[in-house]
Parts: structure tokens; C-alpha cells; sequence
């Protein structure tokens, strides 16, 4: 396990918020010179904390606003790299979790609309070896990382945070 301190501990938060944040805004906040920032930067990389830069996406925004789990199961000889690759050759797919015991994979997708998700649930019902589905549908979301919710149902409560 890497020995990281509280200032990489912030210098993380900041950059799990925003990970565009210039050094010198994190060095602002933090109370660090620009080039104090940059070589924990560097050094969070180098011994792989930090793994790489990424962009957040409203999928909502872009037409695929509904989120489901759905729960996989399988025969009990059946291959956790089998499970895997019934899931990621459905696009729609973002994830796929093996799980011990009951069901066997959790899988996260996302679709445009209740009748594109029954079409993603019968495609996997029809991969492979899959004995049986449930699917729960997301109705809002919080993510400790970026601590930002997200709600999509009728009430619109978007931008909510929970207790803390």
C-alpha cells in the first residue's frame, strides 16, 4: 500500500472534483507552491494512485439517461471470464462486477428509454449461458469521489448531497 499524507489526500479530493484544476489553483487552496503540487502530482503517478485523467459525461444530455444494475446468473461451472464476455459484447454495457454468491455478476447499463433497456435485458438473456435476470433501474445517484448526486426522477432534486 502507497504512504500517502493528508496533503495527498487533498491534493486527490481536488482533483477527483475537477480533474482540469490547474496546479496553481490546487496550490492556492492547499497552501503549496505550484511546484510542491506538481511533484505530488507526479509522484501520486509514478507509484500508481493516480491512474490516469478522465472526463465526466451527462448521459442524460446525450440521450441515454436511464441507469440500471442487473443482476446475472449463470450455471455453477460457468467461467468468470465466460460472464464477463457475455456482458462486454453488449455496448450498452458500462460495467460489469463478479460477485460472490447470489447472483453471480452485477452489471451496469445504460440505455434511451424502458423499451431499449427490455432489448439490452433480452440480448443478455440470450448470451451464453444465463439462467436468470433481475433488473433494478437507478433513480439517482451520489459518487463519494467527485461528491456529486444526481437525481433522475420526477421530483428533481438534482445536485442533493446526502448527510454526511
Amino acid at each position: 500500500m502507497a504512504e500517502i499524507d493528508e496533503i495527498d489526500h487533498q491534493v486527490l479530493r481536488l482533483l477527483r472534483e475537477d480533474g482540469r484544476r490547474t496546479f496553481s489553483e490546487m496550490a492556492a487552496e492547499i497552501g503549496l507552491s505550484v511546484a510542491a503540487v506538481k511533484r505530488r502530482v507526479d509522484r501520486l503517478r509514478e507509484i500508481g494512485v493516480i491512474t490516469g485523467f478522465t472526463v465526466r459525461v451527462d448521459y442524460a444530455k446525450l440521450g441515454w439517461g436511464i441507469e440500471a444494475f442487473t443482476e446475472l446468473r449463470y450455471p455453477g461451472t460457468t467461467p468468470v471470464a465466460k460472464i464477463i464476455r457475455t456482458a462486454t459484447d453488449v455496448p450498452e454495457v458500462q460495467e460489469v462486477f463478479t460477485i460472490a454468491g447470489d447472483p453471480d455478476a452485477l452489471i451496469h447499463v445504460r440505455v434511451r428509454d424502458l423499451s431499449h433497456l427490455q432489448q439490452v435485458i433480452d440480448r443478455l438473456r440470450r448470451a451464453g449461458d444465463v439462467t436468470g435476470t433481475k433488473t433494478l433501474l437507478v433513480l439517482g445517484s451520489w459518487t463519494r469521489d467527485t461528491g456529486s448526486a444526481t437525481d433522475t426522477g420526477p421530483a428533481g432534486e438534482s445536485g442533493r448531497r446526502p448527510p454526511r
